[in-house]
């Protein structure tokens, strides 16, 4: 017979703890999907991780891991919770109930970030009250079963084995519960089948066809219109908002002679524009990827504010989204002649659920954060010095103008180039403003003017080219675009924060 060593029993109390949060975790999801999506646990303690945390951990956050942040975020809080179960295990080794009550602690937390959210439904507290009630009882439950150091027990006794039956089972119970709750998630989609049933209207006003030479059909440079699948995603929703056409309704009001409701009929029912716009992300990175350009469908919002009569003291629209987003968009955004839309449709077809079906907002030449909200639900029409926005309150600049931009698509920085006869080619954009010329200089050298392809409009990025004759060696490669207004783009170079990066996009490239 051989006792039972203290790190031994140290580890089962560890697996212990790890096994009750499984088994926590599965239950509340799986009663989240059946209640509140919006308030499982994971959801309620990452959308609070993600209001509260600083301008700084957002810009790493997508820094590393792009349009995958809310898939980082979930990892993260996944370990993290792997970490405190196995601490609660040993904390109730030390100190009977010590344990429990770290999960009952945790629970509560939950259920507090999850009711004090904007999206919460009335029992959204449930979910996350439930995830640590269970993992308190399977926690006392499992080291009820685990050997102690005090027990003679041969390496595959009785006790042993027991306890690694009884930690399995309650592991693979919450891996089930966690698999069915999001198989309920996903067949239960009455939002996905009500967004299918959708037809859109025909537009009043038509977007003009796409110029010819607009899309250079370059290998390797992003396509003039971005699918809808592959349009950059970045928002404050870990879970998209399931929004039910029927439910959904548009508040205006505020600064305004009159306060106007819109029902999804009834904005179905008002004249449609139809316009192609670049939307551009303000943690864009220079050179980086987190911009896209489509065709959208919408109202414009200056009719609908027409509508309202806005007061001649406002200065700002404040857009607020379902799940409490809320962005603070100049009023002249709103009332001057750009295609500043109410959006219904991208691309030809209903918004997708995760770029914000049913209604969201698009304006052209400020970045997102300032004017595309999702999910949109209220249009509060105030001034600057009245309110502020989310990411504003965060130390974001209040207004948000698009940065004149270009990059490099074509050679891929790092990448190896064949010698010979070959091509320079990216993208540039200003929106609202439009690109005049794109520049290129290849080691230091004299800038040359590349080839522009014909612009959609001023508010969509374009296409340039340069050939150019690869010798061997490493080379540098910079470019830089020439707006409509005669700005040239800077060199000095900036970070996202808090208005948008600047800078030259350079590449360094070999050529063998």
């Amino acid at each position: 017979m051989r006792r039972e060593s203290a790190a031994g029993v140290r580890w089962r109390a560890a697996a212990a703890g790890v096994a009750a949060v499984l088994f926590a975790a599965g239950l509340g999801e799986l009663t989240a999907s059946l209640l509140a999506p919006s308030a499982s646990p994971f959801a309620a303690i990452g959308g609070g991780l993600i209001d509260i945390a600083p301008s700084w951990a957002k810009d790493l956050a997508i820094a590393l891991f792009g349009t995958a942040d809310k898939v980082a975020l979930l990892t993260a809080i996944a370990v993290v919770a792997a970490l405190l179960a196995a601490a609660a295990g040993l904390l109730e080794l030390w100190r009977r109930g010590a344990g429990a009550a770290l999960f009952v602690a945790l629970g509560l937390v939950g259920a507090v970030v999850a009711t004090m959210r904007s999206d919460g439904s009335p029992v959204a507290w449930l979910p996350s009250i439930l995830a640590g009630a269970a993992g308190a009882i399977a926690l006392r439950v499992l080291l009820r079963r685990a050997p102690s150091a005090d027990t003679d027990d041969a390496p595959e006794g009785p006790d042993r084995r027991q306890f690694l039956v009884w930690t399995g089972a309650t592991a693979a119970l919450g891996m089930a519960a966690l698999v069915v709750g999001n198989l309920a998630r996903a067949t239960v989609r009455t939002v996905e089948a009500a967004r299918a049933a959708v037809r859109l209207p025909s537009a009043a006003t038509t977007a003009p066809a796409v110029p010819a030479g607009a899309e250079l059909a370059i290998d390797g440079l992003a396509p003039l219109v971005t699918p809808n699948s592959e349009f950059y995603r970045i928002d404050t929703a870990l879970v998209v908002p399931q929004v039910d056409p029927a439910d959904w309704s548009l508040r205006v009001h505020g600064m305004v002679d009159q306060e106007v409701v819109l029902t999804w009929d009834e904005l179905l029912a008002l004249p449609m524009q139809e316009s192609d716009i670049t939307l551009a992300c303000v943690s864009n990175t220079v050179g980086g990827d987190l911009i896209g350009n489509a065709r959208w469908l919408g109202h414009p919002v200056r009719e609908l504010l027409a509508r309202a009569g806005v007061s001649a003291d406002a200065d700002m629209v404040l857009s607020t989204s379902i799940d409490g987003f809320t962005a603070s968009t100049p009023l002249e955004a709103f009332t001057d002649d750009r295609d500043a839309l109410l959006a219904v449709g991208m691309n030809g077809e209903p918004l997708p659920l995760a770029h914000g079906f049913p209604v969201r907002l698009v304006v052209p030449g400020l970045y997102g954060y300032v004017s595309a909200t999702k999910w949109v639900t209220e249009l509060e029409v105030t001034r600057f010095d009245r309110t502020s926005a989310y990411w504003t309150t965060r130390g974001w600049s209040e207004r948000g103008p698009i940065k004149l931009q270009s990059r490099i698509d074509v050679p891929r920085d790092g990448r190896d180039v064949e010698s010979g006869s070959s091509v320079i080619a990216g993208m540039a954009w200003h929106q609202h403003v439009g690109v005049e010329g794109v520049e290129v200089r290849i080691d230091g050298g004299p800038w040359r003017r590349a080839e522009l392809a014909t612009a959609i409009s001023d508010d969509t990025w374009v296409q340039w080219s340069l050939p150019w004759k690869a010798e061997a060696g490493t080379h540098e490669i910079e470019c830089r675009a020439l707006s409509r207004d005669g700005e040239t783009q800077t060199s000095t170079p900036a970070p996202p924060a808090p208005d948008g990066a600047q800078g030259w996009h350079r590449i360094s490239v070999t050529v063998r």
